[in-house]
C-alpha cells in the first residue's frame, strides 16, 4: 500500500517508536489524548494533495499547563523520527512542520504523520495522502461464454499509479434505453475487470465504460458498444487426442469434441491447430481446419515427439456477422511419429480427414500414388485407407532398399523389387 513521503531533507531518521500504533494510526483515525490528560491537535487533519507539493502542519497541545510544551515534542513520518530543522516553535504549545516536494504515499490508506511527547508518546496523528488523480481508463474487451453473461477487463491510465486507493466501477446500459447498472463482481479475471452473470438481453446492444474515483478527481473511459452475440467465445475444446496414422512416419492424427457450452445454440465454429517439436518453443499454426473436429498433421519429421493445441472460434451464432473470439488453446497434447531410416521433409500441414490433402508434399506423392495405380491397371473404390496402406508399403520398401545397399544388394533387384504390389493393396 502506497504512502507519501517528504523531499530529501524530511527523508533523514533517528530513531523509530514502536510501528504497531502507527501502522493503526490511519485506519482507527487519530489519537485524542497521550498521557494522562494531555491532548493535542494536528493541523490540517488528514489533507489530500498532489505528488510534489509543499505542507505546512501545526500540532498545539492542549491540557495541564504542566504538561507537555512545544519544546519537547518531535514529528514522525511512517515510524520514522523527522530532522528538527524542519520545525520550529510557533510558540510555547505549538510546534510547526514544513514539508516540501512531497512523493506518492507509500500506502493507499495514507501515510502517518505522528506528533510526539518528548517522551515518545504519541500526542496526535493525522493521515497524510500524497498522489495524483485517476486517468482516463482504456483498452475495455468484453466476451460472454454463454451468452447469458459477460466478463470484461480494462486497463488502467496511462500512468496506472495514482498511490491512493483508487476505485474502478464498470457500468452498462441498453443503447437505447435503460436505466445505468453497476458490475459488482470485480477481480474475476485480473486486477482491472469485473462479471456480469446474469439478466442481459440479446439482438440489442450494450453501452458499457468504466469509472475511475479517488480522493484527487475521476475519470471516465470511452464509452464500448457491442452486442452480446458479437463477442461470444467459449472454453477450449476438450478431449484433444493425437495418435500416429498407422505407420507413416510423417504424420499425426488430431481429434478433439466441439465445446460443450453452445451445443443448444445455432452457430458455427472455426479452429485452430498448433503444434511444436518437444524441444523448440516456437509452435506452427494451421489455419486451414475449417469446422471440423479431426484432422492430420502431415509433412512431420519421423521419430520426433510434437506438442498439440486447438482453439475454437465460433461465429455466426443466431446470424451474427462478426467474426467471434477465439477461445484459450487447449492443454498441450503429445504424441511421437514413427521413426525413419530416410529423412522426413518436416514441413507440417494439415490434412482434414475425409477431404482433399492440403500440403504440397502430400499432393505431389497422392499424384503419384494415382499415377502408379494406372500404370499397373489396379482398378479399386479410392479411399483413404487405401493410400494409407500404399504409404505405408512405400515406407517399408525403402527401408529394404536401404538395408540392402548397405550390405552391397544388386540394384536390378532392388528396382524389380520396386514394381511389386503390396499384398493387401
Amino acid at each position: 500500500m502506497p504512502a507519501g513521503r517528504p523531499g530529501p531533507a524530511a527523508q533523514s531518521a533517528r530513531r523509530p517508536p514502536p510501528l504497531l500504533p502507527l501502522l493503526l494510526l490511519c485506519v482507527l483515525g487519530a489519537p485524542r489524548g497521550g498521557s494522562g490528560a494531555h491532548t493535542a491537535v494536528i493541523s490540517p487533519q488528514d489533507p489530500t494533495l498532489l505528488i510534489g507539493s509543499s505542507l505546512q502542519a501545526t500540532c498545539s497541545v492542549r491540557g495541564d499547563p504542566q504538561g507537555p510544551t512545544a519544546e519537547g515534542l518531535y514529528w514522525t513520518l511512517n515510524g520514522r523520527r523527522l530532522p528538527p530543522e524542519l520545525s520550529r516553535m510557533l510558540n510555547a504549545s505549538t510546534l510547526a512542520l514544513a514539508l516540501a516536494n512531497l512523493n506518492g504515499s507509500r500506502q493507499q490508506s495514507g501515510d502517518n504523520l505522528v506528533c510526539h511527547a518528548q517522551d515518545g508518546s504519541i500526542l496526535a496523528g493525522s493521515c497524510l495522502y500524497v498522489g495524483l488523480p485517476p486517468e482516463k481508463p482504456f483498452n475495455i474487451s468484453c466476451w460472454s461464454k454463454n451468452m447469458k453473461d459477460l466478463t470484461c477487463r480494462w486497463t488502467p491510465g496511462a500512468h496506472g499509479e495514482t498511490f491512493l486507493h483508487t476505485n474502478y466501477s464498470l457500468k452498462y446500459k441498453l443503447r437505447w434505453y435503460g436505466q445505468d447498472n453497476t458490475c459488482e463482481e470485480y477481480h474475476t479475471v485480473g486486477p482491472h475487470s469485473c462479471h456480469i452473470p446474469k439478466d442481459l438481453a440479446l439482438f440489442t446492444p450494450y453501452e458499457i465504460w468504466v469509472e475511475a474515483t479517488n480522493r484527487l478527481g475521476s475519470a471516465r473511459s470511452d464509452v464500448l458498444t457491442l452486442d452480446i452475440l458479437d463477442v461470444v467465445t467459449t472454453d477450449p475444446p476438450p478431449d484433444v487426442h493425437v495418435s500416429r496414422v498407422g505407420g507413416l512416419e510423417d504424420q499425426l492424427s488430431v481429434r478433439w469434441v466441439s465445446p460443450p457450452a453452445l451445443k443448444d445454440f445455432l452457430f458455427q465454429a472455426k479452429y485452430q491447430i498448433r503444434y511444436r517439436v518437444e524441444d523448440s518453443v516456437d509452435w506452427k499454426v494451421v489455419d486451414d481446419v475449417s469446422n471440423q473436429t479431426s484432422c492430420r498433421l502431415a509433412g512431420l519429421k519421423p521419430g520426433t515427439v510434437y506438442f498439440v493445441q486447438v482453439r475454437c472460434n465460433p461465429f455466426g451464432i443466431y446470424g451474427s456477422k462478426k467474426a467471434g473470439i477465439w477461445s484459450e488453446w487447449s492443454h498441450p497434447t503429445a504424441a511421437s511419429t514413427p521413426r525413419s531410416e530416410r529423412p522426413g521433409p518436416g514441413g507440417g500441414a494439415c490434412e482434414p480427414r475425409g477431404g482433399e490433402p492440403s500440403s504440397g508434399p502430400v499432393r505431389r506423392e497422392l499424384k503419384q500414388f494415382l499415377g502408379w495405380l494406372k500404370k499397373h491397371a489396379y482398378c479399386s473404390n479410392l479411399s483413404f485407407r487405401l493410400y494409407d496402406q500404399w504409404r505405408a508399403w512405400m515406407q517399408k520398401s525403402h527401408k529394404t532398399r536401404n538395408q540392402h545397399r548397405t550390405r552391397g544388394s544388386c540394384p536390378r533387384a532392388d528396382a524389380a523389387r520396386r514394381e511389386v504390389l503390396p499384398d493387401k493393396l
